[in-house]
């Protein structure tokens, strides 16, 4: 063969890094957004919070492609995220970030005015700036620290106050406190914990240790919550149940047939297997479902009411709410609280600016464009969350209107086609972001599901199919509940196609046991 040259003309994904902080930010929840942005402000000294609110223009994302003037202070303004402006935002800046980049992509480098909007510093006006230190302090109210939820340590650290115990023992039963999990249960074995803070082979010492524990076990045991610091589920019943021999609250027999229950392998009584526990405990059948009933009462997760309910909270990232007179329509926007509201400094681009050609100005360029790069992607990250969200609340408006039964058919292909998005952009957008409605909290992936099959020909939400299963199964007779054979036949009586193994599968989703289980006692 004889060498030749030839020219060819071809396209290549290129991802830069400001394309892959878009799409990683774009799949962030919005705890994570937050650690995110708490961090950047500690590596980037060119991002700040905004502390003053910006006068309101508008503008959209459309225009941040227009070049700035080099020379124009506009461009280093400041530069605030929120959501005054998302919904003007054009759809090409997201489908870039997901669809092949042709030709070069510049990276970081430059510097850092161009594809800028001079404007951008009135993004997210509505926004309040987050408080730290002193100023927070004195600003917050002292009745919200007399209401705060008591955490189950500190209630039985408060309680172990009042006894009279060695500084050994006292220590012991500390160390105890410390060591349960949330709900109450000491999960570590008591030679376990021994060995460990000894740190030491000497049997002598682990011993000792080991008695101190065990001292300070019962101890624990004796405080409230009663059952809190059980080992497993069979004691913390067990605590409980003497709890009530001793305060009388419940018939002797009872008791001791529900402590022998108890003592059984705890699968039969999650069965009701009142023949088998009658076999085992040798009572009668009218004592054992006493017993039975009487277990149901008691709280398997002693910290439950402990628990804290603020860490636990959803944040909603969209609020739906009604507007007209028939409450008929909705008016979507982005919730101002899980946004950040950001900017350039001012004063280090400004001096940046007058110090051109400098010793280290090309790295702390490309800081300074790393910085309103991260801006102007969380800019695009909630304007399309903004946008998907908007466009699930007019494929749902029957949903808001009458509830889970109204679901329609919904698939992620049908908001990509409709917004000129891909599906795995839509799949990013409604992973971990949530959405308050009028009936209440959901993610955004909720509102999408496939559909069965009806007599009419049409097709109905598995979304709507399964809230139609629960009002069955809550409308049931508890002696006699319904089977899935039984509730498949219900729901073709409703003109809907549905198997019974899919009736179990969508049962089984809603955390709902199985007839036998459901069976009152």
């Amino acid at each position: 063969m004889k060498p030749g040259l030839s020219l060819r003309v071809s396209q290549h994904l290129a991802l830069t890094p400001q394309l892959q902080q878009s799409i990683r930010l774009l799949q962030l929840s919005t705890q994570e957004l937050s650690q995110e942005v708490e961090q950047m402000l500690d590596d980037n000294p060119f991002l700040e919070r905004a502390s003053d609110e910006a006068e309101r223009e508008a503008f959209g994302l459309a225009q941040a492609d227009a070049p700035a003037q080099r020379d124009d202070a506009a461009a280093d303004h400041a530069i605030v995220s929120g959501a005054a402006g998302a919904d003007t935002a054009s759809a090409e800046g997201q489908n870039d970030a997901e669809t092949a980049v042709l030709g070069e992509e510049p990276g970081w480098e430059g510097d850092g005015s161009a594809d800028m909007a001079p404007d951008d510093s009135e993004w997210g006006g509505d926004a309040p700036a987050r408080q730290h230190g002193a100023a927070a302090d004195e600003d917050s109210d002292a009745s919200e620290w007399l209401h705060a939820p008591e955490s189950l340590t500190a209630h039985l650290h408060r309680q172990a106050l009042a006894l009279r115990l060695s500084d050994v023992d006292m220590a012991a039963l500390r160390f105890l406190i410390e060591s349960l999990n949330e709900d109450g249960y000491l999960e570590d074995a008591i030679d376990a914990l021994a060995q460990g803070l000894a740190g030491t082979d000497d049997p002598a010492q682990v011993d000792e240790l080991v008695h101190h524990f065990t001292v300070a076990l019962r101890l624990l045991q004796s405080l409230e919550p009663t059952g809190v610091g059980a080992r497993d589920l069979a004691e913390c019943l067990g605590l409980q149940l003497r709890a009530l021999q001793q305060e009388g609250a419940a018939d002797a027999e009872t008791v001791q047939a529900a402590l022998c229950i108890c003592a059984q392998p705890l699968d039969l009584l999650a069965r009701r297997d009142v023949r088998r526990l009658m076999q085992v405990c040798g009572g009668s059948e009218e004592r054992t479902r006493a017993a039975m009933a009487l277990i149901t009462r008691l709280e398997p997760r002693p910290g439950r009411r402990f628990a804290d309910v603020e860490r636990n909270a959803v944040r909603p990232d969209v609020l739906v709410t009604r507007s007209g007179r028939a409450g008929q329509q909705f008016v979507v926007q982005l919730n101002p609280e899980v946004m950040p509201r950001l900017r350039v400094h001012d004063a280090y681009a400004a001096a940046l600016r007058g110090h051109r050609g400098g010793e280290g100005h090309q790295a702390l360029q490309q800081r300074l464009q790393e910085a309103r790069w991260f801006i102007k992607n969380i800019q695009q990250r909630f304007d399309t969350i903004l946008r998907v969200a908007r466009a699930i609340v007019e494929r749902q408006k029957n949903f808001f209107v009458h509830g889970e039964l109204a679901m329609r058919p919904l698939v992620l292909r049908d908001i990509a086609e409709e917004l000129g998005l891909h599906e795995s952009t839509i799949s990013r957008v409604t992973t971990a972001k949530y959405m308050a409605t009028p009936q209440g909290t959901f993610e955004l992936k909720y509102f999408f599901g496939s559909g069965l099959g009806t007599d009419t020909g049409g097709n109905a939400s598995s979304t709507a199919v399964r809230a139609l299963i629960k009002q069955f199964i809550a409308a049931e007779n508890p002696a006699k509940p319904l089977s899935d054979s039984q509730l498949a036949d219900m729901l073709k009586e409703q003109g809907i196609e549905c198997a019974r193994r899919t009736v179990a599968k969508y049962r089984e989703a809603l955390r709902i046991p199985v007839a036998t289980l459901r069976k009152a006692l």
